[in-house]
């Protein structure tokens, strides 16, 4: 199983970015697909879920401002920043669960700075 993650990169405060996550090597349509993030010297956090059945669950401080999708049928999974804040910069992973094992992408860099 490979996940590859794609769409960081260094953005102005108030701005927009889209991270997109291609899962391949097993179908994650009836498991968990999400983005985590680690920002220097912090632990690594969870940002955005989504179960297989559609729920969602986002952490607190990017409630309003982040969507995550997935299409199931490409094995894929976005989170769409928009609003980006300085204390959101940080490494997003993404990552893809099923039956009880849980796959991680390398991570993609998202730099939010003036």
């Amino acid at each position: 199983v490979q996940l590859q993650a794609s769409g960081g990169g260094l953005v102005q405060p108030g701005g927009s970015l889209r991270l997109s996550c291609a899962a391949s090597g097993r179908s994650f349509s009836g498991g968990i697909m999400g983005w985590y993030r680690q920002a220097p010297g912090k632990q690594r956090e969870l940002v955005a879920i989504m179960l297989g059945g559609g729920s969602t669950n986002y952490v607190d401080s990017v409630k309003s401002r982040f969507t995550i999708s997935r299409d199931n049928a490409k094995n894929t999974v976005s989170l769409q920043m928009n609003t980006l804040k300085p204390e959101d910069t940080a490494v997003y992973y993404c990552l893809a669960g099923l039956s009880g094992m849980n796959y991680w992408g390398k991570g993609t860099q998202v730099t939010v700075s003036s």
